[in-house]
């Protein structure tokens, strides 16, 4: 089995490590009815802005827990971005991830799977893919030109304003193949199953976590000193309150 000194020791390296994990013992296991899988060719199967904010804040939360250590993290969220504006982003250790802006008028998500077929790295002009960001309202303007975001790496752009009535995507032609973006696998995390991040802690983190927590802190319910401990015994409350603060996570009452 990896251990998770060298999966931090694979993310410093830059290398990207895929593995699967099966444990037998696994006894906080229920029925999936989340059926759904967001992607640039699903856009119906993205959650809608409010609660793409509640799971993003859900996903960084559990990440702070899991993992004091900033760098090893896959997943943020900066409330405090800019002025008006929050962040998301999911980060592999490779170059692979995605940021989502969220502003006043709505939300906009940038990819890069330098691996997909669509990478401009997988292309001899090295350009990006053909209708990539048309049709990209003006309202979104920061969201291309933030410099953070790294625009010209990119497989995948889907955005919506609050007056859309669904999610939109500026490629028309999409080349065969089952996930020829990256979409599919890098946001399936944003299907708003909390049993798919208690997958991904077994595998990155291997621990084992209840579903019930990640239910508890998908909702964005308020955090104890007991329940931070009860997801990692070296964890105090204390130490995830700047988190916390970062996310604009709940705090508990006083």
């Amino acid at each position: 089995m990896i251990t998770l000194k060298l999966l931090q020791w694979v993310r410093r390296a830059g290398v990207l490590l895929k593995t699967e994990i099966t444990t037998a013992s696994d006894t906080d296991v229920r029925p999936n009815t989340y059926m759904k899988k967001p992607s640039t060719r699903t856009l119906d199967d993205i959650p809608s802005i409010d609660d793409l904010i509640r799971i993003s804040k859900g996903l960084a939360m559990l990440d702070a827990i899991l993992s004091p250590e900033w760098e090893y993290r896959y997943y943020s969220f900066n409330s405090k971005w800019l002025p008006g504006e929050m962040m998301a982003s999911m980060r592999d250790g490779s170059g692979d991830g995605y940021f989502i802006l969220f502003d006043e008028h709505g939300a906009a998500i940038k990819g890069f799977a330098h691996e997909a077929i669509m990478s401009p790295w997988n292309t001899e002009s090295d350009e990006i893919w053909p209708g990539m960001f048309d049709r990209v309202p003006a309202q979104f303007s920061s969201f291309l030109n933030e410099p953070a975001f790294s625009m010209a790496e990119v497989t995948f752009c889907i955005w919506r304003r609050y007056i859309d009535s669904a999610w939109q995507c500026g490629v028309r032609n999409f080349p065969e193949g089952n996930d020829p973006d990256g979409s599919e696998e890098m946001l399936k995390i944003l299907n708003g199953d909390p049993a798919t991040y208690k997958e991904f802690a077994r595998d990155y983190y291997e621990v084992e976590i209840p579903l019930d927590a990640v239910e508890h802190i998908y909702a964005n319910l308020p955090l104890t000193e007991s329940f931070v401990r009860s997801l990692n015994a070296e964890v105090r409350y204390a130490d995830v309150e700047a988190d916390m603060d970062e996310i604009a996570y709940p705090c508990a009452a006083a």
